[in-house]
């Protein structure tokens, strides 16, 4: 098509599992600065045995900081993982995909660098709010795809 609004389809489908291992190494990441920071509560005298439950004495907040950080990593990728591997199968991974992907991982990159850093939920929120407008772009475009295929 002429104009230039429609980006063109990507020839190599397995593009889009290039962002969805951003996200993986992300939680990798994540998971290994937990356990430093479980490990750091301990050592400066957090009760090991909280760690069983979660009962007692409540962990430093950079240690609960650090875990739920890890959570959300299993929270809203969860439907990333599922679009791109929607788009996948679909043959559907075009241009318009890939960046809006992109854009996902872009907004959850900052909102992780925030939350592992200082922490300010102003803009640690500005990153989610990115992430989310990318997904939300990202199931209207495989939703049309799909409606399309119908």
């Amino acid at each position: 098509m002429t104009g230039g609004t429609q980006m063109p389809e990507v020839a190599n489908q397995m593009h889009i599992f290039v962002p969805m291992l951003v996200v993986v190494a992300l939680t990798f990441v994540a998971f290994i600065r937990m356990g430093g920071a479980r490990g750091r509560a301990v050592k400066e005298g957090q009760d090991p045995d909280f760690y069983k439950a979660h009962l007692g004495e409540p962990e430093p907040e950079y240690a609960t900081a650090a875990t739920r950080h890890y959570d959300n990593l299993f929270e809203m990728p969860t439907i990333f993982y599922a679009a791109c591997l929607t788009a996948y199968v679909l043959g559907a991974v075009t241009g318009w995909v890939l960046a809006f992907a992109w854009g996902y991982v872009a907004g959850r990159v900052i909102q992780s660098a925030v939350h592992m850093t200082y922490n300010n939920p102003m803009h640690r929120g500005l990153g989610f709010t990115v992430s989310v407008l990318f997904m939300v772009a990202l199931w209207v475009n495989l939703a049309l795809s799909i409606f399309a295929g119908l």
